[in-house]
């Protein structure tokens, strides 16, 4: 797929069924999980909600992993079957005979995330009960008021938990949705142009792009009645430009994590308060600590989760009914939080994650390298971008050391820039201190 792709949710729903008589075909059940590792398209959009609806785990994966990355989560989600191939995807859609479905994902999809520790952990919510499925849909209609009048305009991978949830759930209130292949902004001008979207959701950078291409070129945004931003913090006169672009009452942000949701922040909110990212969604509560600002959050009992087989992880996550991951905030009296940092090793970059400790450890099995830090450096176009700095005592080829690392990892993943150092900065534990090198090289 080169072009945007639209389907009504008349045609989705078909191809959920299909999909899901093809699985339960090949013995998939409920509670079983299915990889499906490919880029966007409608057919990948249907094939995940299918499966969620009938109570089976979509596993979605970013399919430029490389082959030891990817097949290193096939084996710890314990997959009943991977889809990885268009061929395969395509077998998948025409299932005879179409199966039932519940009305709503009986499950959430098992994202993968590494925390800042860089060992991937599943998100694991398990098989749902019909009136917690039901209330989990719920919440995310009444938030965002979805209803069947409704265009989604997905330009982010659908392996990315956001973009999935929102057209999903646009499809099942009755609304179409469109799916671009990847992010090519004139790709998304066209798309917005032809389909008139009412409801998108952009990272950051995504917006940047966009308003790059200036007015000439940048198409009318009027069919919008609801455009959400999250994934990375937003630089205010992005925020401002986005509210002038769309419309006051049109932007909203939202601040949560693969885990789970935590606050929503209209564009009016954050004009009275700017930097904030608004305060608990419904049915939640926030909490800081008092001495390091940990964030915590209490839900329902219809978002709760475990890591997958990770008791240790899960026990740490968790305080009675609430939930952090570790990001560092403070509430003001009228509950709007402000974050002051994301987890502290995590760079954000155009809206994916990138774990330092994963990237370091493919740096350090470089010959000469005796010492590396990965870190984030603010980046007009991604938001944050990789670099490492690196210490070394018989010099270093960058040239060879990068592509060390692309032959390892995903290349989202490869630092941008590489800067030599005599020593990196530490805390007086030995901890490195990655928040503060880009201060000491002048970044």
């Amino acid at each position: 797929m080169s072009e945007p792709q639209l389907v009504s949710a008349a045609v989705a729903d078909d191809l959920m069924r299909r999909a899901a008589g093809a699985l339960a075909a090949r013995g998939i059940g409920e509670g079983d999980r299915v990889v499906f590792a490919l880029g966007n398209s409608t057919a990948l959009l249907c094939a995940i909600a299918g499966a969620l609806r009938s109570g089976i785990v979509a596993v979605p994966l970013n399919p430029s992993l490389l082959p030891h990355e990817r097949d290193a989560l096939v084996a710890d989600a314990d997959a009943a079957l991977v889809v990885d191939t268009p061929d395969a995807l395509a077998a998948l859609l025409e299932g005879e005979p179409a199966a039932e479905l519940a009305p709503v994902p009986r499950c959430r999809p098992m994202h993968y995330t590494s925390g800042t520790t860089g060992r991937p952990k599943g998100v694991w919510s398990g098989v749902l009960s019909d009136a917690d499925a039901g209330a989990l849909f719920a919440e995310e209609v009444d938030q965002w008021s979805l209803d069947g009048d409704d265009t989604h305009l997905v330009v982010s991978p659908l392996y990315h938990s956001a973009p999935l949830r929102f057209a999903i759930a646009t499809l099942l209130t009755g609304g179409d949705v469109v799916v671009l292949p990847r992010f090519d902004v004139r790709l998304v001008a066209r798309a917005i142009a032809e389909h008139r979207p009412t409801t998108a959701f952009m990272v950051p950078a995504h917006l940047q792009r966009l308003f790059a291409l200036g007015d000439d070129a940048l198409p009318a945004l009027d069919s919008f009645r609801l455009l959400l931003h999250a994934g990375a913090p937003c630089p205010p006169e992005l925020k401002l430009a986005a509210i002038d672009a769309f419309g006051v009452d049109v932007v909203w942000e939202f601040y949560g994590s693969t885990e789970g949701q935590f606050t929503v922040c209209s564009s009016a909110e954050w004009l009275d308060r700017p930097g904030t990212v608004g305060r608990a969604r419904a049915h939640r509560a926030l909490t800081v600590d008092a001495g390091d600002g940990t964030i915590w959050c209490r839900v329902p009992p219809y978002a709760r989760f475990s890591y997958w087989r990770d008791d240790d992880k899960t026990e740490h996550a968790w305080r009675g009914d609430a939930f952090s991951v570790g990001d560092m905030g403070r509430l003001d009296g009228d509950g709007y939080l402000w974050l002051d940092g994301r987890r502290d090793d995590l760079v954000i970059s155009g809206g994916v994650n990138v774990y330092p400790i994963e990237v370091e450890q493919a740096l350090m099995t470089f010959p000469g390298v005796d010492d590396v830090a990965v870190f984030g450096v603010v980046d007009e176009r991604w938001g944050q971008r990789v670099c490492a700095a690196v210490v070394t005592t018989g010099g270093v080829d960058t040239a060879a050391l990068l592509a060390h690392v692309r032959a390892q990892l995903a290349p989202y993943k490869v630092p941008k820039d590489v800067y030599v150092v005599d020593e990196l900065p530490h805390t007086s534990t030995g901890k490195v201190r990655r928040s503060a090198i880009a201060g000491i090289l002048g970044l």
